[in-house]
């Protein structure tokens, strides 16, 4: 039997996958100690731009968590040409935030890109060793003719062959794989990476992924992904509790101290109810992400940007639209950033009911090869109506710009400035630096259901959704109904 080790996801993929990225600091700051203690080999965070969705200083933030996390590993993901939003990065933009997010605690890295430029990885990894933190040579895991186990599997000779990889790690994004794939899959991964330990990352969108560590164990991965109960399954990943009590039957080891985990699932699960996030749940069985290959994390996105627009009714419609821009523009491997491009194209279709009449520039610059090469060809059609688009003629000879260091703090007409405000000037709109100045870090929570009704009061009046408000504690009684502002409502 095998000793387990357990990397922590629940502050990263799975409040991405069901959270939309909305977990706050002060969300996590009560059971940090728990989260410290509990023997997670790695713990991952969160290290792209809170400053637009949450209004948190993405430094802050990871000083934040490194504060309240102390014992733990703390880790994040590099994609190999891009460094903090969906366009092609500067090498010096690139290496400057690996360099800055080690300086402010992160000690690990996964580094991946899904067309496989194994040059550009190669040169990131190579500047993750320079920091000397931890690297996670990244497998992300599609379907499509060309990605066989002996294609997967020359990567991983590939990886091991740079000498710079402490782990190699399988994510399997879209939770797509099969107990019959995972069983073939990681024999030829584990085979190729010889004494370098295997992680295996798989999301629960098809109810599968518990069968499939137990198989990717069987093979000799020796390192599994979960998050707290609340923040797993579905198009998160499976739970801990679950995983460990799985591993535990079957005769296998870890070292989690299982005392931790209940109030950590109690504390985050009544952040969910209080915050009207969901919680995650087992699902049944279905053929959907083999088509549309939707990643855990992009679903929880897609699905909060769709209620932001009141658009939530069109998920299924979009799902639809998903699988078949995938199809069109080459079955690429859908993760970060392929999986954004493919979501923000169907979008985009549907709601304009006229395809590919609107293309981001991204999307324009993939099919321009500059992203690498996908697993299919394009369909020609398509590619013809995106080339013919008034924006790509601005791309028609255009190359990614790869100015230096210098340069880029000249354009900002500050030489002096620090790296952290030039990377969070190069990445976030003034408008969303401005408004994440204006509010300061929030480091504790407060259940309403704690608190006397005087600050309940406080705490419920700046809510613009909430129009009936009642409150009764004791023999103290308080409600509000607010004043419909269209309908000439006094206050």
């Amino acid at each position: 039997m095998a000793e387990i080790e357990f990397v922590d996801q629940t502050m990263r993929d799975g409040q991405q996958s069901l959270w939309g990225l909305r977990m706050r600091s002060g969300h996590i700051t009560a059971v940090a100690d728990q989260i410290d203690r509990a023997g997670y080999r790695t713990v991952e965070i969160i290290a792209g731009a809170p400053e637009r969705l949450i209004r948190e200083d993405k430094w802050e933030r990871v000083d934040w968590h490194k504060k309240c996390l102390p014992n733990s590993k703390l880790r994040c993901a590099r994609v190999a040409k891009m460094a903090g939003g969906m366009g092609i990065a500067p090498h010096c933009i690139q290496d400057l935030t690996i360099q800055t997010f080690a300086r402010h605690g992160i000690d690990s890295f996964w580094v991946l890109d899904c067309l496989y430029d194994m040059p550009a990885l190669k040169r990131v990894h190579q500047v993750v060793a320079d920091t000397g933190c931890e690297i996670a040579a990244t497998i992300m895991f599609g379907i499509a003719p060309v990605l066989t186990d002996e294609w997967f599997a020359d990567k991983v000779h590939q990886f091991i062959s740079w000498g710079l990889a402490d782990t190699v790690y399988v994510e399997d994004a879209s939770g797509i794989l099969t107990p019959q794939r995972t069983a073939t899959l990681m024999r030829a991964i584990v085979d190729a990476a010889g004494e370098i330990p295997v992680e295996i990352h798989c999301h629960n969108t098809t109810g599968l992924a518990p069968a499939n560590y137990v198989e990717a164990i069987n093979q000799g991965a020796r390192i599994v992904h979960t998050a707290s109960r609340p923040l797993a399954n579905g198009p998160s990943l499976p739970s801990t509790e679950m995983t460990a009590e799985t591993l535990e039957l079957l005769g296998h080891s870890h070292h989690l101290d299982l005392g931790t985990l209940p109030p950590v699932a109690a504390h985050f699960e009544r952040v969910a109810r209080q915050e009207g996030f969901p919680v995650g749940a087992p699902v049944e069985h279905n053929v959907g992400p083999y088509l549309h290959h939707l990643p855990g994390g992009m679903t929880g996105t897609l699905k909060a940007q769709l209620a932001d627009h009141d658009m939530s009714d069109r998920y299924t419609e979009v799902l639809r639209e998903v699988a078949r821009v995938r199809g069109e523009l080459g079955h690429p491997i859908s993760a970060t950033p392929f999986s954004q491009f493919l979501g923000i194209q169907a979008v985009l279709n549907v709601t304009t009911g006229d395809r590919y009449s609107i293309v981001p520039d991204e999307v324009i610059q993939y099919v321009l090869g500059h992203f690498g090469d996908p697993p299919a060809p394009f369909d020609q059609n398509v590619k013809d109506r995106i080339l013919a688009c008034p924006a790509a003629k601005k791309f028609a000879d255009w190359q990614p710009p790869n100015p230096s260091l210098t340069e880029i703090k000249q354009q900002y007409g500050y030489p002096g400035i620090t790296d952290e405000e030039l990377l969070t000037r190069y990445y976030v709109t003034p408008e969303d630096i401005a408004a994440t100045r204006a509010t300061p870090l929030k480091t504790n929570y407060e259940f309403l259901d704690d608190i006397d009704v005087a600050r309940l009061t406080r705490a419920v009046m700046p809510r613009k959704r909430v129009g009936h408000f009642h409150a009764a504690i004791d023999d103290i009684e308080v409600t509000f109904n607010r004043a419909d502002p269209d309908a000439g409502t006094p206050a």
